[in-house]
């Protein structure tokens, strides 16, 4: 895993960009929240940064802002589903519950690089790089994420399951998109997104998740057929060389040296068995 970006280069306490109550939160996720038993009655009891990280490793399991089925989204569908859609809420999501209750704690730097370069869990990470966008100035996000674009790990964003993304992937579209499934993140201004985008072309898009995977599985399939061919051609040199060997043992016992060397010895037996003539007078 990468270092962790401007972290390293500024002070241990956190600027925080935009609103400073809601986090930038859309205010029917925000309102959710607060309202969220689990936010006021489990995530309360929770008081220190080590015991938010253990409640994401044990109970996240996907990155959408509500859980599966709790809301309707008038028929969109991704992640811009519901975006611009229904006034009604849902079952805010444990991702967001915990997200925003990070935000309580008002994490440090060096706490912040810690979730970003967690190696127990891939939510703790990406939970980390969430907060960063929606708490962080327009300007430093690319800092932040840039040693992290080639980030292979994998993880399901969708509450249900069915949309795996590798962590690299995510961050870019934490870049260039404002929508994640049924919320936005805040506006990043247009020369910042110019200075991103030019960014972001130093670091070519990784290939598909399953390209790689799939150019595996064609080396193996290849490596295997490799093996097959040169077992057969090994298998049909074995019986060439019986072949061989049988029909020298039929050319040896049918040659005139075999022959001859047969009919001496037959004669001399007969000479044997039969008595002699002075011994049958």
């Amino acid at each position: 895993m990468a270092p962790g970006g401007p972290a390293e280069k500024k002070g241990n306490v956190l600027p925080l960009w935009g609103n400073e109550k809601t986090m930038n939160l859309n205010n029917l996720i925000l309102t959710n929240i607060l309202s969220s038993p689990y936010f006021k009655v489990n995530l309360y009891k929770l008081k220190t940064y080590h015991e938010v990280v253990d409640e994401i490793y044990y109970n996240v399991q996907h990155l959408e802002p509500w859980e599966k089925g709790s809301r309707k989204t008038s028929g969109q569908t991704g992640m811009c589903g519901g975006v611009r859609g229904v006034g009604a809420g849902g079952i805010v999501s444990t991702a967001f519950c915990i997200l925003y209750k990070l935000f309580t704690l008002k994490l440090t730097r060096k706490q912040l690089n810690g979730l970003m370069n967690h190696c127990d869990s891939p939510y703790i990470r990406a939970l980390g790089f969430m907060y960063i966008r929606f708490t962080q100035p327009p300007a430093d996000l690319v800092d932040w994420y840039e040693p992290y674009l080639d980030d292979e790990e994998e993880l399901d964003v969708k509450a249900g399951g069915g949309q795996t993304l590798r962590m690299g992937d995510m961050l870019r579209h934490f870049l260039t998109k404002l929508e994640w499934f049924a919320t936005l993140f805040p506006r990043i201004p247009v020369p910042i997104q110019k200075e991103i985008e030019r960014r972001l072309a130093l670091h070519p898009p990784m290939a598909p998740a399953g390209a790689q995977r799939s150019r595996e599985s064609d080396r193996s399939r290849d490596h295997e057929r490799s093996r097959d061919t040169e077992r057969s051609r090994e298998s049909e040199r074995a019986r060439d060389s019986d072949r061989s060997r049988e029909s020298d043992r039929h050319r040896h016992r049918g040659s005139p040296e075999r022959r001859h060397v047969e009919r001496p010895r037959d004669r001399s037996r007969e000479r044997l068995r039969e008595p002699s003539r002075d011994q049958r007078s």
